[in-house]
């Protein structure tokens, strides 16, 4: 398994299933930052998730059904056509996406 941090820890587990997110670019707010010596990795994480969850402001192309319809599409290739990793669970929101995959190449 390759690790490696950003703003939170990431790792690769070609094999392993992993849970991965990914959002809308501008979809927080700006001024989000957690003093990473008072909040956790995974607190951010539940944080921004909430967020992401409760935005009423931002892009939220992810509502439109036609764009949604896309993203499903390029989820459902990944694993169909491109045979990147087994799908096991998604769900597409409004500004973010939820993936529960086991990645068959690194993410890099």
């Amino acid at each position: 398994m390759i690790r490696y941090k950003r703003r939170l820890p990431h790792w690769d587990a070609v094999g392993g299933r992993m849970f991965v997110t990914f959002r809308l670019r501008g979809s927080l707010p700006v001024g989000r930052g957690f003093p990473p010596e008072r909040v956790s990795g995974g607190e951010a994480f539940v944080a921004m998730d909430k967020m992401l969850d409760y935005a009423r402001t931002g892009p939220l192309y992810l509502k439109q059904p036609e764009i949604a319809y896309m993203v499903m599409q390029a989820i459902r290739d990944g694993e169909a056509q491109f045979g990147r990793y087994d799908l096991h669970a998604f769900v597409i929101m409004p500004n973010h996406v939820h993936m529960l995959v086991t990645p068959h190449v690194p993410a890099r």
